[in-house]
């Protein structure tokens, strides 16, 4: 559930960063637009600059916020909770001091955890979902981010920032970039992720948030089993074929669990879609946005749902038929990589 910056790109994402201190931390955020509000949420160690070629383009018919999460960016990094829940908690007190009643959520790589968990907890605040090669949607993750996970990872990390280590690193990405794997399609943009981790602070607030939603094992966090609560709320999941952190096959499997959500495959494309096609990520945002109603949120519905709960629940084992759907996700993954 990596990000990191894209190369090239101006360092003020064609918005200045402005600070609000929430809870005696300085939370750095971009603000942009009028009009129904778009809440961008970046990877693990990136930051909002990760949309710099999205905000101008999205702002013009929206009012667009995307945060610095705490620890990363512009924003502090204390000694704290980064788990999804304290995230969501955190832009939902953000949102508060701006103002801003409800927002459709676009959330990349650990950032679609959090805005799965945002909706979770605060769905009268939320409109809509769109989900980008996001966590929280099976176990499966990069090997890298688990070997990170494990203890000795900050030495490790600042070992990487060495100079003849980085020049080695390089000489690595320039090989499987030209093998053509998955991995390669990435490889620059992680490599940037240890630019993006200067000092023991910024690396110490990287690793308590990888080690909470990862282990040696995967990711530790999923919200398959709430997925059925998704009913009602407009779902949008974008996905590259190529995805080399969360695997494509994560969004089929997704999409089979989320009742009328909406998938697109960026074909070619890595962790980073929204790099790789700016303009038809926009397209299909701002598409979403005015061919679906905002979610009309009923306490009176989210109760229902959750007093019958997946079908098998009750019983402490799966619902066959929820994990046929998942399955039959996996079968098309797999069956789109064979052609």
């Amino acid at each position: 559930m990596a990000g990191a910056p894209a190369r090239g790109r101006q360092a003020g994402g064609g918005t200045g960063l402005s600070h609000r201190t929430i809870h005696g931390y300085r939370r750095a955020y971009r603000m942009a637009g009028q009009g129904p509000a778009i809440l961008l949420i970046h990877g693990i160690g990136d930051s909002s600059a990760t949309w710099a070629e999205l905000i101008p383009e999205l702002a013009r018919h929206h009012t667009v916020i995307a945060p610095d999460l705490l620890g990363h960016g512009s924003s502090d990094k204390p000694r704290a909770d980064y788990s999804v829940a304290a995230y969501a908690n955190g832009i939902r007190d953000l949102l508060g001091v701006l103002g801003i009643e409800r927002a459709t959520l676009v959330g990349h790589s650990l950032g679609g955890g959090v805005a799965m968990q945002f909706a979770y907890q605060f769905p009268e605040r939320t409109d809509r979902l769109i989900l980008v090669s996001a966590g929280g949607v099976g176990r499966e993750v990069n090997p890298v981010l688990r070997a990170v996970s494990l203890p000795g990872a900050d030495l490790m990390l600042s070992m990487l920032r060495l100079p003849g280590m980085r020049s080695q690193v390089g000489l690595f990405t320039r090989l499987i970039k030209l093998l053509d794997t998955d991995l390669g399609q990435d490889a620059d943009e992680l490599l940037d992720l240890v630019d993006a981790l200067p000092d023991s602070t910024s690396r110490s607030a990287f690793i308590s948030t990888l080690r909470a939603v990862v282990d040696w094992r995967g990711q530790v966090v999923t919200m398959l089993d709430r997925c059925y609560l998704a009913q009602g709320m407009p779902t949008l999941l974008l996905w590259g074929s190529r995805d080399s952190v969360v695997p494509v096959h994560h969004a089929y499997g997704a999409h089979a669990a989320m009742p009328n959500s909406r998938l697109e495959i960026f074909e070619g494309a890595g962790h980073f879609p929204f790099h790789t096609d700016p303009t038809r990520f926009r397209d299909l945002v701002e598409d979403f946005m005015s061919s679906t109603a905002p979610a009309d949120w009923s306490q009176e519905r989210w109760r229902e749902l959750l007093r019958a709960g997946r079908p098998g629940s009750a019983r402490g084992t799966p619902d066959p038929a929820f994990e046929r759907a998942v399955d039959r996700g996996l079968r098309e993954a797999s069956e789109r990589s064979a052609t």
